[in-house]
């Protein structure tokens, strides 16, 4: 193992991958609570619109969305996520398209976490709010949402976890992250191929029991008390 990390980058890889987790963590945050929002709307059409995405998104294989982010928005299409005339362009046009395919997938699952989380909110309470004059989204704000993060911690935590493992497959576009660099590890030195498997799987259960525990732990802490 010491020669893995004497000849190899597994350092610089797997903090790649921290980057891509926490980027795309707060970009599938992000869109998940809209979507769920969308989903709990009075808006016939918003409603739609939100099941239509979880249900698409959620049934479409990570590696297509990932693989259509490069090939078809920004090959075929044009669009440009970082500047072309940089020198590190082709490295962050990578790793950004990766963060979007990540997040917009991981949204689906969180704005369903999230859903789960409603359904701890006892319904009198949103009869409540709206009968002392609170609107859809004053209710949203004020009284449902904060109390559905609470209630879907430990979903949010197994999001999150599956998002970290999935980093791996933006490897498919070029990102130099662990899939990447064990690709190449295993072509130079299939000798060490055992120690190439252990040190990639404690990695990840480095980057993930952490999250594991403390969204246990902060489930029951911060669970709301009926």
């Amino acid at each position: 193992m010491g020669e893995l990390f004497a000849t190899y980058d597994v350092v610089g890889a797997f903090f790649m991958t921290i980057k891509l987790a926490v980027a795309a963590t707060i970009g599938s945050l992000i869109i998940g609570t809209v979507v769920a929002v969308c989903r709990l709307s009075p808006v016939g059409v918003l409603r739609w619109l939100g099941a239509a995405y979880v249900n698409i998104v959620r049934n479409t294989p990570l590696t297509l969305i990932t693989v259509f982010t490069m090939l078809g928005l920004h090959s075929n299409l044009g669009l440009r996520v970082a500047d072309p005339y940089s020198p590190t362009s082709v490295v962050d046009t990578a790793f950004r398209w990766g963060v979007i395919a990540l997040s917009v997938y991981h949204a689906a699952f969180v704005c369903e976490a999230l859903r789960s989380g409603v359904n701890t909110v006892p319904v009198g309470q949103a009869e409540a709010a709206r009968s002392i004059g609170l609107t859809f989204t004053q209710n949203l704000r004020y009284v449902i949402l904060p109390q559905a993060f609470r209630g879907a911690i430990v979903p949010l935590g197994n999001t999150i976890i599956a998002l970290t493992k999935n980093t791996t497959v933006v490897a498919v576009i070029g990102v130099a992250e662990i899939a990447y660099l064990t690709a190449t590890m295993m072509e130079n030195d299939p000798q060490l191929l055992v120690w190439i498997f252990l040190t990639v799987a404690l990695g990840f259960v480095v980057l993930t029991l952490p999250i594991g525990l403390a969204t246990t732990h902060f489930g029951r802490k911060l669970a709301v008390l009926r």
